[in-house]
């Protein structure tokens, strides 16, 4: 196949990427790793059909995942390997958040006919109230976007790293305070202020105990579109402004422009890109949440209308894009 051609039969294919999720789900790769093989004793520890089991397999077999050296008997190969990881499981997990955004895509025809999410027509609700009527899954979206689905956070989060006038962080829609646990332990004279929904924060105390950093930590469970506690020196939103429209992100913007007023900072990490290129990426937002990612132009507009100033930018040392704004 030359450069110009394309392999349309690949790029349609929704197979492999379902039939990766249910092994992910069932826990196969586990078990494959503690020694159980026969699809038949793998089906049984899975609960689930073998033969139907052992179809999903050889597919993924003829795709370079997995491998099955004899009849019925499939082991791991080292691209296997990679779902024994826990966040890149938790990521695939059908039974939880995953399956949710797994889903959602069926809406993207919808979406994109009308430029509205569709998250709704799929599931019956939005997506934030979905998650609210069904604490299973808020449980599961907290730890994919935590320690347990995202690692360790980088507490780098000042275009120039100095923290000399930085005695407060509120971390607005922090979700269970991984980001701003590793925040307070990189900088032992800051403390701390974690803003998410309250079944959210409710989670937080463990992760604040493990870190060592509880005692400098406050917890204000609450919407971030509501008027945020006031008076601290940096305002983060990391990987939050990209979940929402451009009404409700310049609410939000507006609200941390307000808590930070007179001299405190705004700082966006996620979701913008350098510069006045199209954004790219993040199109399940368009059918989860209607959000975006924006390059730095686009978000100058919003803030602006937000009442800050950009007033810093540039990659952090983990190579992140980090904005920061002042109130005008």
């Amino acid at each position: 196949m030359s450069d110009e051609e394309v392999d349309f039969r690949a790029l349609s294919d929704l197979a492999t990427p379902w039939c990766v999720r249910v092994v992910a789900t069932l826990g196969v790769a586990e078990h494959m790793a503690a020694g159980v093989t026969h699809v038949d004793e793998l089906a049984r520890k899975a609960d689930c059909d073998g033969d139907s089991l052992a179809r999903v397999l050889r597919h993924l077999v003829d795709k370079g995942l997995f491998q099955e050296p004899a009849e019925a008997e499939f082991t791991l190969n080292e691209p296997a390997r990679v779902l024994l990881d826990p966040r890149v499981r938790g990521g695939l997990d059908l039974d939880g958040s995953a399956g949710r955004l797994a889903g959602a895509w069926s809406g993207l025809l919808a979406a994109v006919r009308t430029g509205r999410p569709t998250y709704e027509r799929v599931f019956g609700l939005p997506f934030w109230q979905d998650l609210e009527a069904n604490p299973d899954i808020a449980a599961s979206y907290d730890r994919l976007m935590g320690l347990q689905g995202r690692g360790v956070p980088d507490p780098a989060i000042l275009v120039d790293d100095d923290w000399a006038d930085v005695r407060h962080v509120v971390d607005v829609g922090g979700g269970t305070g991984a980001m701003l646990a590793e925040i307070l332990r990189a900088h032992p004279r800051v403390r701390g202020t974690l803003v998410d929904l309250p079944r959210t924060v409710a989670r937080s105390a463990e992760v604040f105990e493990a870190a060592g950093v509880a005692d400098r930590v406050t917890v204000s469970g609450q919407s971030f579109l509501d008027p945020l506690p006031g008076g601290a020196d940096v305002y983060l939103l990391a990987s939050v402004l990209l979940d929402w429209p451009d009404d409700q992100a310049i609410t939000l913007l507006t609200r941390c422009a307000e808590a930070a007023a007179p001299n405190g900072r705004v700082v966006v990490i996620g979701g913008v890109t350098p510069g006045s290129a199209a954004s790219k990426g993040a199109l399940v937002l368009m059918v989860m949440t209607g959000g975006r990612t924006r390059n730095l132009d686009q978000f100058r507009a919003l803030a602006a209308k937000a009442g800050l100033t950009v007033t810093a930018s540039g990659q952090g040392p983990s190579g992140r894009f980090i904005v920061e704004s002042r109130p005008a």
